[in-house]
């Protein structure tokens, strides 16, 4: 009888016999297992196939609450009998089980539409090719100073659903990449932010810029004139394609332009917003360094008045924020040279903004693998910033070409180990070595997590042992 409901009330004999719908996941990651549970949660009858291996805190998830699965395959016959498929955002519409799916008629959504069907509270959702952790981290974080009953998920922390399964929040705190924003239809924040469009997954669009842009723009397809899109609009893709959204939720401008048109803009001194009540804050008062942090903060703070945060909780939440790890992180000092974290920089764009964060000169660490980087959109900063480059990756042939007539000096190594060594050779007290590789880590590391994470063990295990040799 598992896939029967019984309707009505047996003791008065009014009842009847109802088939249960079936849901089927694609993918046991974080978004698959949340969406298993919400589903059995909510009555259905799921089952979920992931063509690799799962890993074993979610399969231990899926046996503790009985739902049935299946690992190393997909078996078309206990997928193509579903009523509804929730797949995972990793999954492209070309794969050869997508296309079969949508033969047969059945619908297909992304776990983030199937939690929004489910909610109670209201949605901020963030999205933009950078900046999406940090801001969606200090939007979740005022919000929590404030004292409101808030929940962080989506592309940080927990996923929706697996949150909506497990209690009621009156605020949802959601980052939003473009693969998952691909998945939604009913899907519709009460606040809504783009901080940014620069090229980046274009295989995943064809390599046609104008499918990635109209992705990021699906965050506001279902918004209303009741609900607020907070958006950058120095951004030239954003600016540009704004007008041809025609946008129905009331705009929130942010602005590095000495702009007073804006909603909120920095003048050259303080960050300047516009509510219910004008006010500025300082970004010496906030605990980000960087131009691209001013657009974070402004971005995050505009999020938590239109809630109703209160300014002096925005001030404290301001100065108590920690960000997440690989953003900028300061991760030791040695012989006054300051290591840089910067590993989630995978990017050129996200190297921009590292390199603008710092007066100092720099010893630039970057490489792995190429998505197809614009090395022009740096050469400025690095020319006038980088005094040594130093190359770790497989292959940074391309690298040392761009850079061979900028860089005074440019290395090479495959060891994090001696990276850290041959950096503090080079460098001099007062100098930066910064990790920002603008390139993807899978030639030599699990992915940047893993990349980080060994830059800061070796630039700790360093540092104690110049302490030891001066003690």
């Amino acid at each position: 009888m598992d896939r029967w409901n019984i309707i009505g009330d047996t003791k008065l004999g009014h009842f009847e016999i109802k088939m249960r719908e079936r849901v089927v996941i694609l993918g046991a990651g974080e978004s698959g297992t949340g969406a298993a549970l919400l589903a059995k949660v909510k009555g259905y009858e799921v089952f979920v196939s992931d063509q690799s291996t799962i890993k074993d805190k979610y399969r231990d998830d899926l046996i503790r609450n009985k739902i049935d699965f299946e690992e190393g395959k997909h078996s078309i016959d206990k997928i193509l009998n579903a009523s509804l498929i929730v797949k995972s955002p990793g999954i492209p519409d070309k794969a050869e089980i997508i296309k079969q799916i949508k033969a047969k008629g059945i619908e297909i959504i992304d776990e983030i539409e199937f939690g929004f069907r489910f909610i109670q509270g209201k949605v901020i959702a963030i999205t933009g090719t950078n900046g999406k952790t940090t801001t969606t981290l200090l939007t979740y974080h005022l919000l929590k100073t404030g004292g409101y009953s808030v929940a962080l998920a989506g592309n940080v922390g927990e996923s929706l659903a697996r949150k909506i399964a497990s209690g009621n929040h009156d605020w949802y705190v959601l980052e939003i990449s473009s693969f998952q924003l691909d998945g939604t239809k009913k899907f519709k924040p009460s606040i809504g932010i783009l901080l940014n469009i620069t090229p980046d997954h274009l295989d995943r669009y064809d390599y046609k810029m104008e499918n990635y842009v109209a992705s990021k723009f699906r965050l506001i397809q279902r918004m209303d004139a009741a609900d607020h899109f907070i958006f950058y609009g120095d951004d030239p893709v954003i600016a540009s394609a704004l007008p041809m959204q025609k946008p129905t939720p009331q705009l929130v401008n942010i602005s590095l332009r000495n702009d007073s048109k804006a909603k909120v803009y920095y003048d050259g001194e303080v960050m300047n917003y516009a509510f219910d009540e004008d006010f500025t804050i300082d970004q010496a008062e906030t605990t980000l360094k960087g131009p691209h942090n001013l657009i974070n903060t402004m971005a995050a703070v505009s999020a938590a008045c239109l809630v109703g945060v209160k300014l002096k909780y925005i001030r404290e939440g301001l100065k108590t924020f920690r960000n997440a790890p690989h953003r900028l992180e300061h991760v030791g000092t040695i012989n006054g040279v300051d290591f840089i974290n910067d590993s989630k920089a995978t990017n050129v764009d996200s190297v921009v903004y590292a390199l603008g964060s710092y007066t100092q000169p720099i010893i630039w660490v970057a490489g792995g693998i190429d998505k197809g980087n614009d090395y022009n959109l740096i050469k400025e900063a690095v020319s006038k910033k980088v005094k040594t480059l130093i190359c770790l990756g497989t292959d940074n042939e391309k690298l040392r070409s761009f850079f061979g007539g900028i860089v005074k000096h440019i290395d090479e190594t495959q060891s994090v180990s001696s990276l850290v060594r041959l950096a503090l050779q080079v460098a001099k007290s007062g100098d930066v070595v910064l990790l920002s590789p603008a390139c993807a880590s899978f030639d030599l590391f699990k992915n940047y997590e893993d990349r980080g994470d060994q830059f800061r063990k070796a630039v700790v295990e360093l540092k104690k042992e110049v302490e030891n040799q001066l003690a």
